[in-house]
């Protein structure tokens, strides 16, 4: 099996994983686990395409925040039933791990250069979903003025 089709089939089943520990029921399981598999894809094409780290987690992050806004107002549940267990796969996990393991073996500079790669990386998924959120506000807001404007 290709390595990308299992790294997406894995994100799909990671995103599904803490979908269950969420106490999520039902198809939105199903829901959360295509949502998942679907922002690593993202960000799987887009490192493909020679984006850095930073513009690949932007990317995949709005996808999986705009998946996130569609499957809400279509399911009619909250946007974070969805979102956490979508942004699962995006979590830089192994950065993480490292910037940690560095900090325990008193390795500083390897510390600190992990820190800048895992504060970029959260920055870029906060930024994501910032301006899908400010986007569908601007959205809304425009549709109610509109809606109120027809009367």
């Amino acid at each position: 099996m290709n390595t990308a089709v299992l790294q997406i089939v894995m994100a799909g089943i990671g995103a599904m994983g803490f979908s269950v520990l969420f106490n999520i029921r039902g198809y939105k399981v199903v829901l959360c686990s295509i949502g998942g598999a679907l922002a690593w894809s993202v960000y799987l094409i887009c490192v493909e395409n020679g984006m850095e780290i930073f513009t690949a987690l932007f990317v995949a992050a709005i996808a999986a925040a705009a998946s996130s806004e569609l499957l809400a107002r279509v399911v009619k549940a909250p946007v974070l039933l969805f979102l956490v267990p979508i942004l699962i796969p995006l979590i830089p996990g192994s950065d993480l791990y490292y910037m940690m393991s560095f900090f325990v073996l008193e390795k500083y500079r390897d510390f600190g250069w992990y820190v800048q790669r895992v504060l970029v990386e959260a920055g870029a998924i906060a930024l994501g979903i910032i301006c899908v959120e400010s986007f569908v506000n601007v959205l809304l807001s425009l549709c109610a003025m509109w809606m109120k404007k027809e009367r």
